[in-house]
Parts: structure tokens; sequence; C-alpha cells
């Protein structure tokens, strides 16, 4: 393999490193000494600013590395779930954003207190916490794979070290650092995203021509957004991934405690601004990550050789992989021999698409060009872990420290627990990256439907409290029971709907569980 890593390289992402961690230092020499100023920056910031933080919320690295791997593997799907964006920013705008900016709780789960009781709101809590780790452990784990694979480099170690970067900025400049932070990182995604792009299409005889031809002449067609048929619930439907698309965005923009907190932190008369910002640059940006998956596939395609130089680092690295997630203490560290290499290849077919890109960039790109790419790509796992990081610990304060156990406590107090927890809550996400290391299915469709599990039945309980006044708690917890239980189902006791539906299942049931109890059940409910 030709990749190295160059000085210059190396310069280029040590100066990107700093630059991030130099930014909470910035932020907290400026006076980040209140927990208001952690929590929310005083609610000062500009429209502009907060919208490239939502944008940059959304460009993780599942999106820098799963999308072009999606387009490179199968076809322009996963685009089908951008397209759900407008409708989704639309409905926040209109009935979400001034709920919001009216109540100015810093938690998004007060409402369910207030709507259903204290329960509503512990449970929403815990289960947003979960899907938060959950994330964080599956953004850092897919920044550092393909690095580690192609550059020899520990992943453990890329891990830990983008770990303890979003940690020092996070804890130390609190919301403006992140806003900031992320702000810097849309803005170094898209122009490595251009330049990948530009390089990728560069190098092909024919140009853009031969990403079209090669497209359009493959079976399926690679720029195919799915199948269109009504009966199919599986897969890469495009009803699936609208229907998925529309619940999961409605969750990030209704009840995602990341959403909420740029909406309160945000300047009144930009906030909505901001929403239509972060929702409508994703759309394009998505276009670019997956048009770069397509350009891959026609490259790979004229350097057959190449293509078999990956299938074989892949092959060694689901070899060496345990079958169980381990410790680092007890991971393997000898390379597989041939022999198991070649039976791992027999058992499971070979996925390429996680992994083309970073070998793109490691074999084809010039010194310099080549460290801006990987800070890049580590840009996109810090700004959706530091805002992950910021977001719960407002949660762990707000809705279980002063809810729970000190509701007096001092501004210095409650600044203290925002950093205890921000430090915690990253090393947990950080050793949660590291038990993914046997993983060995595609990331984006294992995201997707973790994400649409610990979604489902906390947006029912936001849709349920919004869509029918006549429900009341004990309607609330029948209907979440129901709604779980139907999650289960679509998990475990069926095979003809895709499983990342658990979202729309479950939301679904809760709502007409909810709605039919508070008929036949009635009560008095909360204003």
């Amino acid at each position: 393999m030709n990749g190295e890593f160059h000085t210059i390289d190396l310069l280029v992402l040590g100066a990107y490193l700093l630059g991030m961690a130099a930014i909470g230092i910035c932020f907290f020499r400026r006076g980040q000494t209140s927990a208001q100023q952690f929590t929310t920056g005083g609610g000062l910031l500009s429209g502009w600013l907060c919208g490239l933080s939502i944008f940059a919320t959304f460009l993780s690295s599942i999106t820098f590395l799963a999308l072009p791997g999606r387009a490179f593997d199968q076809d322009w799907n996963p685009f089908v779930f951008s397209l759900t964006l407008p409708l989704a920013a639309w409905i926040a705008v209109r009935w979400f954003l001034p709920y919001y900016r009216h109540s100015q709780a810093i938690s998004a789960y007060a409402l369910l207190e207030s709507r259903f009781g204290a329960w509503a709101r512990w449970l929403a809590s815990a289960f947003f916490l979960a899907f938060q780790l959950a994330r964080m452990a599956f953004v850092m784990y897919l920044m550092a794979l393909p690095l580690s694979l192609l550059f020899g480099w520990d992943i453990r170690l890329l891990i830990a070290i983008t770990g303890v970067v979003v940690i020092v900025y996070s804890t130390l400049g609190g919301i403006v650092a992140v806003i900031w932070a992320d702000a810097t990182q849309a803005v170094v995604l898209t122009a490595g995203a251009l330049l990948a792009l530009a390089l990728i299409v560069y190098q092909l005889p024919g140009g853009i021509s031969d990403v079209w031809q090669v497209a359009a002449t493959h079976t399926p067609h690679k720029f195919s957004l799915g199948s269109w048929s009504p009966t199919q619930w599986t897969g890469s439907a495009v009803w699936l991934v609208l229907l998925y698309g529309l619940f999961d965005n409605l969750r990030n923009f209704g009840i995602d405690q990341n959403y909420i907190q740029r909406y309160i932190a945000t300047q009144p008369r930009d906030a909505a601004w901001s929403v239509w910002l972060g929702a409508l640059l994703y759309i394009p940006v998505s276009a670019l990550f997956l048009l770069i998956g397509t350009a891959l596939f026609a490259f790979y395609q004229q350097h057959p050789e190449d293509r078999r130089e990956v299938e074989a680092l892949v092959r060694q690295q689901q070899a060496n992989a345990p079958a169980e997630p381990v410790s680092p203490a007890t991971a393997p560290t000898a390379a597989a021999s041939p022999a198991a290499v070649d039976a791992m290849a027999a058992k499971q077919p070979i996925k390429l698409g996680d992994r083309v890109f970073p070998h793109f960039i490691a074999n084809y790109l010039p010194p310099g060009v080549k460290g801006l790419l990987i800070a890049a790509i580590f840009a996109a796992a810090m700004s959706t872990v530091s805002t992950s990081l910021n977001s719960s610990a407002t949660i762990c304060l707000s809705d279980f420290y002063l809810r729970l156990w000190r509701p007096t406590a001092t501004d210095l107090q409650q600044l203290r627990v925002l950093r205890g927890c921000t430090i915690a809550l990253g090393v947990a996400a950080t050793m949660g990256a590291w038990q993914l290391v046997a993983l060995r299915e595609s990331a984006l469709e294992n995201w997707w439907t973790i994400s649409s599990i610990l979604g489902a039945g906390i947006l029912g309980l936001f849709l349920l409290g919004q869509l029918t006044s006549k429900a009341a708690s004990r309607h609330a917890a029948t209907a979440l029971i129901a709604g779980l239980l139907a999650v289960a189902w679509l998990i475990f006791g069926q095979d003809f709907l895709d499983k990342k539906l658990a979202i729309v299942v479950g939301s679904v049931t809760v709502v007409v569980v909810g709605s039919l109890a508070a008929t036949v059940w009635p009560a008095v409910p909360r204003d």
C-alpha cells in the first residue's frame, strides 16, 4: 500500500486538534463561569452561528464515511432521508420552536412533566442519555476504524485522542465553545468533501462523465433512490426511508436536547432562521457525500488492483476482530493467518463501502491535502460528540441533580456538576466506542436501527401530548407500555418490516393507544 502520513499531514492534523482545544480555553478565559452561560450562552448567539452548529450536528462521521460507503456498496437511498428535512423543519419552526422559546425551560423534557408527570420526564431523559452515549460511541468508532486500518494506528488510541480533545474544549468552554467549534468544523468538513470529490473526478480519465456512465450502466442503477414498490417495507424501499426520516427528524427538531439548546441559545429574532439554515444546508451536502461514494465506485472499477487491496484489508480486519467485544487489555494483537482470512471471507460477503474513502485519501491525495481530509474526518466526529456531551450534561443537571437532589444548588455547584458530567460522559462514550471494535455490519444500518429503537417511545409521548388534550398520566403510561411492546415485536417477532421502522411503529402505537385509553377511561388531564 502506498499510503503514508507525511510530516506536513501530521502538522495539519495537529494544528487542527490544537485549534479545537484552544477554542475551549479561549471561552473558559472569557467568562464561562455560570451554569446559564455553560448551557445556553446567555441566549445571545447569532442565527448563522447556531445554524451552522445544527448543520454540523447532522454531519457526523456517520455522514462523512457511511454515506459514501452506502453509495459505493448500493445506491442513493439515504438521500430520501435528507428530503424529509424541510417538512420536519417547518413543523419545528411552526410548533416546537415557539413553545421552547416561550417556556425558557432548559430541558426539552420539562414539557412531559407538566403534561404527564415527573415519571415521563425522567424516563425521557434516561432514554436521551442512552441514545447520546450510543451515538457518541458509534461516531468515534466509525472515525477511528478506517484510519487505523490504513495507517496502522491503534484504533483505541485514535478513539482516546478524539475523546480527550472533545472533553477538553466541551468542559472548559461550554456551549459557546461547542457551537463555535461546530461552525469551524462544518466549514472544514464541507471544504474537505468538495476537495475530495474534485480530486477523485480529476483522476478519472473521462472526468465526471465516467461517473455518470458507470453509475448508469451498473445494475441496479447507482443513482437509484431505492425500490418504489408499495409492498416492500424492508431494505432500500423509498417509502420506508421516507417514514423513518420524517419521524426521526421530528425527534431531532422536536425533542432532541441537542437542538432545543440551540433554540434557546440563539437570539430571538434569529432562532427560526437558524433551524432553516441547518436543515437546508444538509440536503445538498448529503448529496455531495453520496456523489463521492458513486465517484469512488467508478474510480475503483477502473483500478481493480486497489479494490482487491481494500478487500484484503477488510478480510484481515474481520479475521482479527473477536466474535464479542473485548476490553483493550484482552484485545488480540497478532495478525490473523491467511487461512483465517480465507475462512472469514467464505463466511460473509465483503462490504467495502466504509473503507474505500479512507483508502483513497491515504493513497491518492498529496501531502497536506491528506492531512486536511483526515482532519475533516476528525471534525465530523468531534462536532457530534461535543454537542452530545454538552446537551447530556445539561440533562443530568436539570432533570436529575436539580430536580431530584439539590434544587437550591448554587451557580458554582451547578457548574461543577456540568463539568463533572461532561468528563464522565466523555469517558463512558470513549469506552463504548472501544466495545464496537468487533462490529461487522454496515455502520449506517446499525445506527439507523438503534436510533429508531431509542427514539420510539419518547417521540410517541410528545406527539400524544400535542395531539390530544384528553390524555392524562395513566393513559400515557399505558400507551408507552404498548409502544415498547410494539417495538419489541418489530425487533424480535417478525421479519416483513424493516427494524428501522421502530420509531414509526412505536410512536404511532403510543398515540393510538393513548387516545383510545383517554376516550374509554376518561380522566382530568393536565394543562
